[in-house]
């Protein structure tokens, strides 16, 4: 038995969904049962309810498991969760844990400047301490983070994608590749003690970026370079909490200082998942983006 975490969010649904595609038994492990239900009906996917902090919740969770796929929600206490939880596991017998990574693939950030770096490999390297088996796998920015919605996301009503990052190029992955190269690295062996990093299969510009959006919907999208501070304003007169703020100028600083991201195939190839290119994803989504 596979035990999924964070199952209910953006890139675990997308790799439980993935599972029941391919008709593989999984177990899905969620907090509120109402974001569960979206996976009633799926052939395979046995629901679970806990909590990664509480490890008295995770007993049932944890019955027959032996390789657990980790993932939780970066705002909320990530390190401490993610910690109890790899202490549970090993408590319980877990022989496995595969850590879905947020060290930015292709981009190498600093982690004395960017939180979310030194979070991940904090916890990284807690979990190779445990003496657990364990596997990193290391997605770059997806590619849902242009959708509409998203922090960084494009403006539907404007028509227009504002970043402050100048004619970096960026290497973004599609989250249905991530869940193919999730679900065949759960589901076959000798991946113990590796680190799979993983980007889309080009680096675009946001010109680029919004050039294949505007071709998928037919309507002209403009990416428009705004300055650092007025975006961040843009945040907060949005509503955004003031440290998921500090959070995204950390990382959009991060991008202005690596203006050219590398392309890695590595995982795709070695799980036998052909890319998806961001014209592929644009026109998949192009209702989407049109709001």
């Amino acid at each position: 038995m596979i035990l999924v975490t964070g199952a209910t969010g953006l890139t675990g649904s997308a790799i439980i969904r993935e599972f029941a595609r391919q008709g593989a038994p999984v177990r899905a492990l969620f907090r509120n049962p109402d974001k569960a239900r979206q996976f009633r009906g799926l052939v395979g996917v046995e629901l679970v309810q806990g909590d990664m902090l509480r490890p008295e919740s995770l007993t049932e969770a944890f019955r027959g498991v032996e390789r657990v796929l980790m993932i939780s929600s970066p705002e909320e206490r990530m390190v401490e969760t993610q910690s109890v939880f790899v202490d549970a596991a090993k408590a319980a017998g877990i022989p496995h844990i595969v850590k879905l990574s947020g060290k930015e693939s292709g981009i190498g950030f600093d982690a004395d400047r960017f939180q979310g770096t030194r979070e991940h490999e904090e916890i990284e390297r807690y979990l190779e301490a445990s003496g657990l088996a364990w596997t990193h796998l290391r997605p770059s920015q997806f590619m849902n983070r242009y959708l509409p919605g998203a922090l960084t996301g494009v403006d539907p009503g404007r028509r227009e994608l504002r970043l402050p990052i100048g004619d970096i190029r960026l290497s973004p992955v599609d989250t249905e590749d991530i869940a193919k190269v999730a679900v065949g690295l759960l589901r076959s062996e000798g991946h113990e003690g590796k680190a799979y990093d993983m980007t889309g299969p080009e680096a675009l510009s946001m010109k680029e970026v919004v050039e294949h959006i505007s071709d998928a919907t037919g309507t002209d999208f403009r990416y428009v370079e705004v300055g650092l501070e007025d975006k961040l304003q843009e945040f907060r007169d949005g509503g955004v909490p003031e440290p998921a703020v500090r959070i995204v100028e950390q990382q959009l600083v991060e991008r202005a200082r690596h203006p050219e991201s590398h392309v890695r195939l590595e995982a795709h190839r070695a799980f036998g998942v052909e890319p998806t290119s961001f014209a592929e994803f644009a026109r998949r989504n192009a209702k989407a983006f049109l709001g």
